[in-house]
């Protein structure tokens, strides 16, 4: 599934949280209805069968709560997609990735086999289940760990013993750390810590650009992998690295007989992931590439990437992963980032500049098949009670704006909560959002202050009611503050609501004032 992902470490936050979000996007051709739910612990399965790929796994008996963005319509399975459970830990999965001839044809993914033939006749063969998935991995991993690296452990041995068959890339965060994980091939992984002064840009590709097999195979303090990855690169001769160097140094800055010597010397063993397992294809230049180049213009702007001779373009395979941010980002920086459109540039299909040719030509973040987005951050300073927000959004995130929701709560407001899939309704925010994007697309100019003004408030006033919520069980425990919670997130709710429909009157207004059958003289 097309998403885009952005993670944020604490020390390049604002406030000192991790931040971790992820737009999920529909398929070309569908969109896919979202709604919140809290699973609590007397809900998990005991015992889960994938949907998909039939794959069934006995889970442990003490799950913890968590919320969840599922599908509204679980005939394809929940597709829980990103949470924070009652431990603080959060989970955004997944982001799917693109891969290699070379790798899939060393691991190839685990893919459901159907039966062929009838049981008890001659030349039967049974169905073959296939490995785990994005509609499944929130469900088997986010109940179950009270740190992000225990969800890299948990979700990593099962990719080993049961497999995959897709390539994605999933977040885990707690107060403390952000882990990025990427599946390699159907039994493989690499992880990464994300550095705390960092931000990291994931959009639909293999991102991780440097790994340290010393580190992964000894101390794990920055990475971590599948136990035989090494060997396995090894056997199919998947690393592409021309010479070994040391852990953060840049590529062309000393000789290769000075790398090969302080690698030796050192212990570390560096490659290129990127290279090794992931794509570099005519299609990721124009679907992929460019929405990191987006991200790292807006987050570091002074970087040279519109230097019309730089190797930094909207093309270019040498993005990096993870980058400094020339200031502290917020949760506004997140939300912003997550809707771009590529404003300011020839290839914004709402702009003025470059031209027909050009508008458009580049695949936005900021999509009209945007299903939701999620923006999970663990804040150090809270209360314990509430130190976990969600920040939710629905539909095309040019049009939507972000609330904050209480993580630590028995139940979510029936406004995020009740979608139905194909009725469409206004006392649902999924399909309220989808509306006014629709009905906004239609006079985007004359609706552009509209929703600057919606966004504007539902921001503001989210704040506000969050500080308030926080001063209000600041000396409760958690298990009293979510009672407590749980009616702030009503009240974050109602205003939402108000500020929604509000936006949905003036659009609706606007864009009907402006239809071709328009005609000036009233009757009479």
């Amino acid at each position: 599934m097309a998403c885009t992902t952005i993670l944020v470490g604490k020390n390049a936050s604002y406030d000192g949280s991790t931040i971790i979000a992820r737009n999920e996007d529909s398929p070309a051709g569908q969109f896919t209805a979202k709604r919140m739910k809290v699973i609590l612990p007397a809900d998990q399965p005991r015992h889960y069968r994938s949907t998909i790929s039939h794959v069934e796994i006995d889970l442990p008996d003490n799950p913890l709560r968590y919320s969840s963005v599922p599908d509204a319509c679980a005939s394809k399975g929940i597709w829980a997609a990103a949470g924070v459970n009652e431990a603080d830990v959060a989970m955004t999965a997944t982001e799917t990735l693109t891969s290699n001839e070379r790798v899939l044809g060393a691991d190839p993914l685990v893919e459901l086999t159907e039966a062929k033939g009838k049981e008890g006749e001659a030349g039967y063969v049974g169905e073959q289940s296939g490995g785990i998935g994005e509609e499944d991995m929130v469900t088997l991993v986010l109940p179950y760990i009270r740190s992000a690296r225990e969800g890299v452990k948990r979700l990593g041995s099962l990719l080993e013993a049961y497999g995959t068959y897709e390539m994605n890339g999933i977040a885990f965060s707690d107060v403390d750390e952000i882990w990025w994980l990427e599946t390699v091939g159907g039994h493989h992984w690499i992880a990464r810590r994300v550095p705390d002064d960092c931000y990291v840009t994931m959009p639909n590709q293999l991102g991780i650009d440097e790994f340290d097999l010393a580190d992964a195979r000894g101390k794990r303090s920055e990475f971590m992998c599948s136990a035989d990855l090494e060997a396995w690169m090894g056997e199919h001769h998947l690393d592409l690295t021309i010479t070994a160097r040391t852990a953060g140094e840049a590529k062309d800055s000393k000789t290769d007989a000075a790398r090969s010597s302080e690698a030796g010397a050192t212990g570390t063993r560096i490659f290129n992931p990127r290279d090794a397992f992931g794509s570099h294809s005519d299609a990721d230049h124009v679907y992929n590439t460019p929405r990191a180049w987006s991200m790292h213009r807006y987050l570091a702007p002074h970087g040279g990437w519109d230097d019309p001779v730089g190797a930094l373009g909207p093309e270019s395979d040498d993005l990096p992963w993870c980058r400094t941010p020339e200031r502290k980002l917020t949760i506004e920086d997140v939300k912003y980032t997550l809707s771009l459109h590529y404003q300011g540039t020839p290839f914004d299909p709402y702009g003025r500049l470059g031209s027909d040719s050009t508008r458009g030509i580049y695949r936005p973040i900021g999509i009209n098949r945007n299903n939701f987005l999620a923006v999970l951050q663990i804040r150090p300073y809270a209360p314990a009670g509430s130190r976990a927000l969600q920040w939710m959004a629905f539909g095309s995130n040019i049009f939507n704006a972000l609330v904050p929701l209480f993580a630590n709560v028995n139940e979510l407001p029936e406004y995020l909560s009740n979608t139905e899939e194909g009725r469409v309704s206004t006392e649902s925010l999924y399909w309220a959002s989808r509306l006014i994007a629709a009905l906004a697309d239609a006079q985007f100019s004359l609706n552009t202050a509209h929703i600057e003004r919606y966004q504007l408030a539902v921001g503001s006033k989210g704040h506000a009611l969050v500080a308030k919520a926080d001063r209000e069980v600041a000396k409760l425990t958690r298990a009293d503050a979510a009672a407590r919670l749980a009616t702030a997130n009503e009240r974050l709710a109602a205003m939402l609501r108000d500020e929604t429909d509000r936006l949905l009157f003036n659009v609706l207004f606007t864009t009907s004032e402006n239809m071709r059958n328009a005609y000036s003289r009233s009757d009479g």
